[in-house]
C-alpha cells in the first residue's frame, strides 16, 4: 500500500466532503437540491458536465469500442458528446420551462397521469443504477490498482462517497 498516495486521496477527499458540508447547508429546496438555485456560473456547469461525460463508464465504454471497432469505435464515442446538445434542446429546456427537476415530474405535468410518474421514476432508477455500476467497477478498480485497497473495500468506499455527495449537496456538491 502506498501511504502517500492514501493520504493525498484522503485529503481530496476531505476535501469534498467539506464543499458538501457547506453545500448541504445552503441547500434548503428542491430548487437549491436540484438546479443550485440557478446560481452557478456557465464554468462551473460546464465542469459539472465534464465531469458527467469523463466517467469510467464512458473510458472503459469508448476504449472497448475502440479495442473492437478501432477507428470506428471513436467517432462512436463522438456520438455521446454530440447527445448532450439533443438533450440540452430536447429534454433540459422543457424541464426548465415546466419548472420540474426529473422526467417523472415532466410527464407526470404533460399528461395529467400520477400513476405514470411512478413508472417512469423507475425506468429511471434502473437505468441509473445500471450506470452506476459501470462508475463503481472502474473506481473500484483504479483506488485498488492505486492505492492497493482491495476491490471490494475500494467500491463500498466509493458507494458510499457518491451517496454522501449527492444525498446532501445535491448540485452545488457535485
Amino acid at each position: 500500500m502506498n501511504y502517500t498516495a492514501v493520504a493525498l486521496f484522503a485529503a481530496i477527499v476531505g476535501l469534498t466532503l467539506v464543499i458538501t458540508y457547506f453545500a448541504a447547508r445552503k441547500t434548503k429546496t428542491a430548487n437549491d437540491f436540484y438546479t443550485a438555485d440557478g446560481g452557478l456560473t456557465g464554468a462551473q456547469n460546464g465542469m459539472a458536465i465534464a465531469g458527467d461525460y469523463m466517467s469510467a463508464a464512458s473510458f472503459l465504454g469508448i476504449a472497448g469500442m475502440i479495442a473492437l471497432a478501432g477507428f470506428d469505435g471513436f467517432f462512436y464515442s463522438i456520438g455521446f458528446l454530440v447527445a448532450y446538445l439533443v438533450v440540452l434542446y430536447l429534454v433540459a429546456e422543457p424541464l426548465r420551462n415546466l419548472g420540474k427537476y426529473t422526467m417523472a415530474d415532466m410527464i407526470a405535468a404533460r399528461f395529467n397521469a400520477s400513476k405514470v410518474r411512478g413508472i417512469a421514476a423507475m425506468n429511471s432508477i434502473a437505468i441509473s443504477i445500471f450506470y452506476m455500476i459501470a462508475q463503481l467497477v472502474g473506481a473500484g478498480a483504479l483506488i485498488e490498482l492505486l492505492l492497493g485497497i482491495p476491490y471490494t473495500t475500494s467500491v463500498i468506499i466509493v458507494g458510499i462517497l457518491m451517496t454522501v455527495y449527492v444525498v446532501f449537496g445535491g448540485m452545488t456538491a457535485t
